[in-house]
């Protein structure tokens, strides 16, 4: 693996999703840094891929409601364990529960593996809620994929927050996570 300034300078073999991103990066001028690798399906790919970018990729978790009528992309740190009850009082949504993979598709246009927040630029009918915990907003990197999971990006998060967030309009609900048994 190596880091890479920008965007792939040959954009075959790679999904339109991900062109997209980097194009939707692009046309914001935010900075970022790019990784490729395999999927990572283990904490030890996890974590080489982290020391590559120098940063901790966040947990991206797509939730929803039991009706499924309220859908929720959650930011938090990798190293967290995710209490669903904890989240649930905060955001007054009782029985949260992992989105289908179809709902994955439809809402943000990615799969499995690939959740991150550059999703929400296909949110186009702003349907997904985003929240951020509290910690991740704290360091001056955020660690992500984009749309693919055979990609990661670093990038500032004051651009996340400043730039990406008002350009796909969407405005993060900040959550205090303890994560702890």
């Amino acid at each position: 693996m190596e880091l890479f300034k920008g965007r792939p300078a040959n954009s075959e073999n790679r999904l339109p999703r991900e062109t997209r991103t980097y194009d939707y990066l692009d046309n914001l001028g935010i900075e970022y840094f790019r990784t490729d690798h395999e999927k990572a399906d283990n904490m030890e790919a996890c974590n080489e891929i982290d020391a590559i970018l120098e940063v901790v990729i966040c947990k991206n978790l797509f939730l929803c409601n039991r009706q499924k009528t309220k859908f929720y992309l959650l930011m938090m740190p990798g190293d967290k364990k995710f209490k669903t009850k904890e989240l649930s009082k905060q955001i007054n949504s009782a029985r949260l529960s992992f989105a289908g993979a179809e709902d994955m598709l439809k809402y943000l246009d990615i799969e499995p593996g690939a959740v991150s927040i550059m999703g929400l630029m296909n949110d186009k009918n702003k349907e997904v809620q985003l929240l951020i915990d509290e910690d991740v907003i704290k360091d001056e990197y955020i660690g992500c994929h984009p749309c693919v999971c055979t990609s990661s990006l670093k990038l500032k998060t004051d651009d996340v927050i400043n730039k990406f967030l008002p350009a796909v309009e969407h405005s993060p609900q900040i959550v205090h996570l303890v994560g702890e048994d």
